[in-house]
C-alpha cells in the first residue's frame, strides 16, 4: 500500500479528490470504486456556505449529550471535569479534520473507503457498523428524548397539560396533546420525517440553525434559574471545587459522546462550496469552540447549584412546574427531533455506499421511512433506553471519534514511529481503545448491577 509522509504534498485548495494527476495509479481502483458515490452526489448537490456548514456541523456537535455533562463534571471532579472538557474537544477539533486529511492521502471520499483503504474489507465492515449503530442510537434517542426530558416522563406533553385547562386537557384534542404517543408521531412525521427526506444535507441548515438557538435557550434558562431554584433541590456546599472525582472514565464516555460527530463529517465536508482543508478546518474550529463555550457554561452552572443532587438530565433537577425551565424542556423536544435527521443520513449514507449501486428515488423513500419510524416505534414503547444506547454509544461514539482516523493516520504516513505525526496519532488511536475497553466493562456492570431498571415499560 503506498503512503504518503505529509498531508503538505497535496494542495488543500483542491476538492476532495483534486484533479486527476493528484491520485497516483495504485489509487485506481479505489478511485473507481468513490467515482460512482461522487458522481451520484454531484449529481444531487447544491453547495452551501460556511454558515450552512457550521449550522450542521454545531448541531451535531451540540445535541442529547450536553445535558448530561454537569453530571459528568461531578463524576470527574471539578477542576478534572472542566480540563477534559476542553482537553477532549481539542482532540474532537483535530480527529475530525483528520478523517478529511485521511480522505486526501487515501484518494477517497468516505469514511468507510479511508477504512477500506487502510485495513481492507474488515475495515470496511467495522466503521460501516460503527456508523450504523451509532447513527440508529442517536435516532432512537432523538425521537425519545423528544418527550422524555422531565423526572416525570413526558416533557413537550407535560409542557402542554401546563397550558391548557383541566377540562379541555381531559376531551377531544387536548387530551391528544399531552399524550405523549400522539405527539412523538405528530413530532417526528410531520417535523423529523419531511426533513430526513432531503438527499442534501446542506438543506437542514436552517433547521440545524433553530436547534442550536434551541440549545442556546436551554443553557440560559439553566444559568437564570440554577441560583434561583429552592434551597431543597440544591446540592451540598461541602466539597463542591474536587481536584478528581470516583467516576473519571465513566465521565470522559459522557464527554466523549456529547462531542462526536464524526459520523457525518465527510457529509458536512461534501456539502461546502469549495470543499477544501481550509475551508473544512474554519467550520470545525467555529463548531466546536461553539460547542465548547455553551459546554463549559452548561456543566459549571449547573453543577455549582447541584453538585451532589446533579442527574443525568440536568433539566430533571429544577422543580416541574418551573416556567422557564418548561420553556428549556420544550426547545430540548424540538432539538431532538430536528436533529434526528442528520443521524438519518448517515445510516443512509452506509446503506448506498454498501450497495454501490445507481440512486433510485424509490430505494431513497423506503430507506428513510423505514429508518425513521423504526426508530419513532422504538421511543413509542420504551420509557428507557438505558444500557443498550450507553453499550452501543460507548463502542461505537469512542471508535469512530478517536480510534479510527487516529489510526488511518498512522497508517497513511511514512515517517518513522517516532515522528511527531506518529506520535500522536499512536497516542489518540491508545487512548481510543483504552475508553473503549473501559466503556464495555463499565456499561455490562450497571447492566449486571442494575438490570430491573434497565428497560421499563411505558406507563
Amino acid at each position: 500500500m503506498p503512503v504518503i509522509s505529509s498531508i503538505d504534498e497535496i494542495d488543500v485548495e483542491l476538492p476532495l479528490l483534486g484533479s486527476e494527476g493528484a491520485i497516483g495509479g495504485d489509487h485506481a481502483s479505489h478511485v473507481e470504486i468513490s467515482n460512482l458515490h461522487r458522481e451520484a452526489s454531484s449529481q444531487r448537490s447544491v453547495r452551501s456556505g460556511l454558515a450552512a456548514g457550521i449550522a450542521n456541523m454545531s448541531n451535531s456537535i451540540i445535541g442529547a449529550g450536553i445535558i448530561g455533562l454537569p453530571l459528568a463534571i461531578a463524576e470527574a471532579g471539578f477542576f478534572t471535569g472542566i480540563f477534559l472538557l476542553v482537553v477532549l474537544c481539542g482532540v474532537t477539533d483535530w480527529t475530525i479534520r483528520l478523517i478529511v486529511i485521511n480522505s486526501k492521502l487515501s484518494g477517497t471520499s468516505s469514511y468507510m473507503g479511508i477504512m477500506e483503504y487502510c485495513f481492507g474489507r474488515p475495515g470496511q465492515i467495522a466503521v460501516s457498523t460503527f456508523q450504523f449503530v451509532f447513527a440508529c442510537g442517536g435516532m432512537a434517542a432523538c425521537a425519545y428524548l423528544t418527550n422524555v426530558t422531565s423526572s416525570t416522563g413526558d416533557t413537550i406533553p407535560h409542557v402542554l397539560a401546563s397550558l391548557l385547562p383541566q377540562p379541555v386537557r381531559e376531551t377531544g384534542l387536548g387530551a391528544m396533546l399531552v399524550n405523549r404517543q400522539f405527539i412523538i408521531a405528530l413530532a417526528i412525521g410531520g417535523v423529523a420525517y419531511p426533513l430526513s427526506l432531503y438527499r442534501d444535507i446542506s438543506k437542514l441548515a436552517k433547521a440545524s440553525s433553530l436547534a442550536v438557538l434551541s440549545m442556546l435557550v436551554i443553557v440560559l434558562s439553566v444559568v437564570i434559574r440554577g441560583p434561583q431554584v429552592d434551597p431543597e433541590l440544591k446540592g451540598s456546599r461541602a466539597h463542591v471545587f474536587t481536584v478528581i472525582g470516583p467516576k473519571v472514565f465513566e465521565a470522559i464516555g459522557v464527554i466523549s459522546f456529547a462531542y462526536v460527530c464524526h459520523h457525518n463529517s465527510m457529509l458536512i465536508y461534501g456539502s461546502l462550496e469549495r470543499p477544501t482543508l481550509d475551508r473544512f478546518s474554519a467550520v470545525t474550529h467555529i463548531s466546536t469552540l461553539t460547542s465548547l463555550i455553551c459546554c463549559l457554561i452548561l456543566s459549571i452552572s449547573g453543577y455549582l447549584v447541584f453538585t451532589d443532587k446533579t442527574q443525568g438530565n440536568i433539566l430533571n433537577c429544577f422543580d416541574e412546574d418551573d416556567a422557564v425551565i418548561n420553556v428549556a424542556r420544550l426547545c430540548f423536544g424540538l432539538n431532538m427531533f430536528t436533529t434526528l435527521p442528520l443521524e438519518v443520513f448517515v445510516c443512509r449514507e452506509v446503506i448506498e455506499n454498501l450497495l454501490e449501486r445507481p440512486f433510485n428515488y424509490t430505494r431513497h423513500w423506503l430507506v428513510t421511512t423505514g429508518l425513521v419510524f423504526s426508530a419513532m416505534l422504538v421511543s413509542m414503547t420504551t420509557c428507557d433506553l438505558g444500557i443498550v444506547l450507553e453499550l452501543t454509544g460507548g463502542l461505537s461514539a469512542t471508535a469512530l471519534a478517536f480510534l479510527f482516523p487516529a489510526a488511518c493516520y498512522y497508517s497513511l504516513l511514512s515517517e518513522p514511529w517516532y515522528g511527531r505525526r506518529k506520535l500522536c496519532a499512536a497516542a489518540c488511536t491508545i487512548f481510543g481503545i483504552v475508553v473503549m475497553v473501559l466503556s464495555v466493562i463499565l456499561a455490562l456492570q450497571k447492566l449486571y448491577t442494575g438490570a430491573e431498571t434497565a428497560n421499563k415499560a411505558c406507563s
